[in-house]
């Protein structure tokens, strides 16, 4: 009798069931370098699946659509050797991200293993790596001030507890230094990190140069570089999110960080264009603009919990040309922007901000009327003087035609200088309002 049992255990182990009950197994039917195709395998979109090939070597994947009676996967593992007719397995730990106390100071990668060598996480608690979805009434407003300890950020820009802000740049500009700046001067309990799509050897010097011990001890690091599969890069930016997300329902106050939000777009792109989806504007697929607002909406401040997120985002602006679609996308749905300018940078003024094209939504909310007069009295001067560069550059302006270009151009050393920051210099908010106000005489 024991052995028409093992037989029959052997029967269904084959045909994809065990004694918890059915368990579907597909076979792998086709495979072109990015998606795969597995026979027998329906799971719906999102699904996680382990990939057996022979010799019992496996790999992960994630399922992206159909195609007729076929499913389609994309790998996470880049570079596993596939096998005509692998078997194709359920992975339900798949879509849910460890999180909890356990991550601080420590770094994983897009799938949740350590990468710095201090052995397992004993992270227990499970959060969906697409979030939950929640109530817009739950979401509360910004009416807190949050101390980036940026001069220029601080006074022209004020950040809000709560608030999504995108860095727009062009490549070399200083994203990731203003960046590094925010993250050494914020305010926050828990500090969350996603380096994405960017150079393996600007993990470490993250690491290194901007999480010192104070810092790292109360950070998480999700870190996928360019080389890794697309869809990693795509979950390591979920991953990051969840695991702000956890803290924020802890009632604790989060700063996540994003580098970058181009380099998730890129890898929705490419994920897009293999399924089959039309390019639209510069070749990206609706789905590669549709995932922003996904991700960045479910940054910000809870009202039930009272925790909060506050998110930076790094936008990258090919050719610098802030009108490109995912610099368009994201200014769009951000709560404020903040444009590096390649000009200033030349000029040796780092950050880089301009002021003019830069914008903080919630910096009437939460500044008090004196602070928001100096911000303006600055901007007109910025203004008046950006908006005649050409002319004074060449000469062609009379000093005396208009007294606000004449002060303009008087005092644009001094806007300049007040800008400037270097890069282990820390301005609290109090400071640099008392400068802002100073400076200009209101």
């Amino acid at each position: 009798m024991s052995l028409l049992q093992d037989s029959a255990r052997s029967l269904l182990a084959e045909v994809g069931a065990d004694q918890r009950g059915a368990r579907a197994i597909g076979r792998l039917a086709s495979y072109d370098g990015l998606m795969l195709e597995a026979t027998g395998f329906n799971r719906p979109i999102g699904a996680g699946a382990r990939i057996v090939s022979a010799g019992n070597q496996v790999s992960r994947a994630e399922v992206v659509g159909f195609r007729g009676s076929r499913t389609l996967l994309m790998a996470l593992d880049g570079a596993a050797a596939h096998a005509n007719g692998a078997r194709v397995e359920p992975d339900a730990s798949s879509a849910m991200a460890e999180v909890g106390p356990a991550l601080l100071g420590r770094v994983v990668d897009g799938l949740g293993q350590p990468l710095d060598g201090l052995g397992p996480i004993g992270a227990v608690d499970k959060w969906p790596l697409a979030g939950r979805t929640e109530n817009p009434l739950s979401r509360a407003r910004v009416t807190e001030i949050f101390d980036t300890g940026v001069r220029g950020v601080n006074a022209m820009l004020t950040a809000g507890v709560g608030q999504r802000i995108a860095i727009v740049a062009g490549s070399g500009v200083g994203k990731s230094v203003l960046m590094g700046q925010m993250l050494a001067g914020a305010d926050a309990d828990v500090i969350v990190v996603g380096l994405i799509g960017e150079r393996s050897r600007e993990v470490s010097d993250f690491l290194a140069t901007k999480l010192p011990p104070g810092i790292r001890r109360k950070s998480v690091v999700v870190a996928v570089p360019a080389d890794h599969a697309p869809l990693l890069r795509l979950r390591a930016a979920m991953r990051a999110t969840a695991i702000a997300e956890d803290f924020r329902a802890r009632g604790l106050r989060v700063l996540l960080l994003v580098d970058s939000l181009t380099r998730v777009a890129h890898a929705q792109r490419e994920i897009g264009l293999s399924l089959g989806e039309p390019p639209t504007v510069k070749g990206y697929p609706p789905s590669a603009l549709g995932l922003i607002p996904k991700l960045v909406e479910r940054a910000g401040a809870d009202a039930l919990t009272g925790g909060s997120i506050t998110a930076l985002y790094t936008v990258l602006a090919d050719g610098d040309d802030t009108q490109d679609p995912i610099v368009d996308a994201a200014r769009a749905i951000v709560d404020g922007h903040i444009i590096l300018s390649r000009q200033l940078a030349e000029q040796g003024v780092y950050p880089a901000i301009d002021v003019g094209r830069s914008l903080s939504r919630v910096m009437t909310d939460i500044v008090g009327p004196e602070h928001a007069a100096a911000a303006a009295a600055l901007r007109r001067l910025w203004s008046a003087f950006e908006e005649n560069r050409d002319l004074i550059l060449m000469g062609a302006y009379a000093p005396g035609n208009d007294p606000l270009i004449d002060e303009a151009i008087v005092r644009r050393p001094e806007l300049l200088d007040f800008l400037t920051q270097a890069p282990a210099e820390r301005a609290p908010f109090a400071e640099s309002v008392a400068a802002l106000v100073g400076m200009m005489g209101q």
